[in-house]
């Protein structure tokens, strides 16, 4: 290929390759939009008409960084065991953070109002394999409260392992935590001899999961929507 021929790379990529690296340099992760711009040998009413403000500006980061780690998950495919899927979707969260402490930390951020797309597909994502482990019948509560405790204790794992590194110097740890919350979130398959206050919960699960699947079964959109809640309520209810 002609060297003439390589088009130019555009004004935002240059600066969003460069918030990119500084954030990955960074002692804290910390940068300014005045560093970024003399980085990127732009001015900044440049870097806010691209992308509005610094928080626009990271939200871009976060969603750049974090675009190959969810390209791996959009290519997967179902497999035919959710669970597996849900086991190894924890270790690659935790391993992605450990390789991209300031990155990981800059998505989990307060100071991000509001959440970066990548958060949002990574939640949608976890919440599918959940959805087909509870029409397997091996989910204890509901796909959305299981997808809250999950992402909410792989989070909580993976910051205290980027950020107290000297607190928690085992990694293995994460592993543990994993399979306690997976413990609590799914359950084995219910035979004759489960406990009713097992098996009740869980059949409720696997038909709200089914109930979504097929788009109400029959019932109207607004009978759906209430016995998917009824079935959420008992598949959630303290036991």
């Amino acid at each position: 290929m002609r060297l003439d021929s390589v088009p130019p790379v555009s004004t935002r990529a240059r600066i969003l390759e460069v918030a990119a690296q500084l954030v990955a340099e960074s002692p804290d992760g910390e940068i300014s939009t005045r560093a970024v711009c003399e980085a990127a040998q732009v001015g900044a009413p440049a870097l806010y008409r691209h992308f509005g403000d610094k928080e626009g500006l990271l939200s871009a980061v976060v969603d750049h960084g974090f675009d190959a780690y969810l390209a791996t998950k959009r290519e997967r495919g179902d497999t035919t065991d959710p669970v597996e899927d849900l086991r190894n979707g924890w270790d690659s969260h935790v391993d992605f953070a450990l390789r991209n402490p300031n990155l990981y930390r800059l998505m989990n951020s307060p100071a991000m109002r509001t959440p970066p797309g990548s958060a949002i597909e990574a939640h949608r994502i976890l919440t599918h394999d959940l959805e087909r482990a509870a029409a397997q019948g091996k989910l204890r509560v509901a796909p959305e409260l299981a997808a809250q405790m999950i992402m909410s204790a792989t989070t909580g794992v993976a910051l205290m392992l980027v950020s107290r590194p000297v607190t928690f110097p085992d990694v293995g740890m994460s592993a543990r935590v994993r399979d306690a919350v997976h413990a609590a979130v799914f359950t084995a398959d219910v035979s004759p001899g489960t406990p009713v206050e097992t098996a009740v919960p869980s059949a409720a699960a696997t038909l709200g999961a089914l109930l979504r699947r097929s788009h109400g079964s029959g019932l109207s959109t607004a009978e759906s929507a209430l016995m998917t809640e009824w079935l959420d309520r008992v598949s959630n209810a303290e036991r």
